[in-house]
């Protein structure tokens, strides 16, 4: 069987941890940043853990990553 192809722009997104989670960079960051408060802007700019159904999906998409 040949090797699968990894999807590109998931593997540019997402992260793999040591212990094998899947880590995402936080949405919301972009635009419209005068009515969020400091603290939810600083924990934006802190990676989040994928919920685990998320995961099954950007393993598919990023086998070797």
């Amino acid at each position: 069987m040949p090797k699968m192809k990894t999807h590109r722009a998931s593997s540019k997104r997402f992260g793999v941890t040591g212990s094998g989670l899947i880590v995402k960079n936080r949405a919301g960051r972009r635009h419209i940043l005068e009515k969020k408060s400091p603290k939810r802007k600083r924990k934006m700019r802190q990676a989040d853990v994928m919920k685990t159904a998320d995961q099954k999906v950007v393993r598919q998409l990023i086998p070797y990553k």
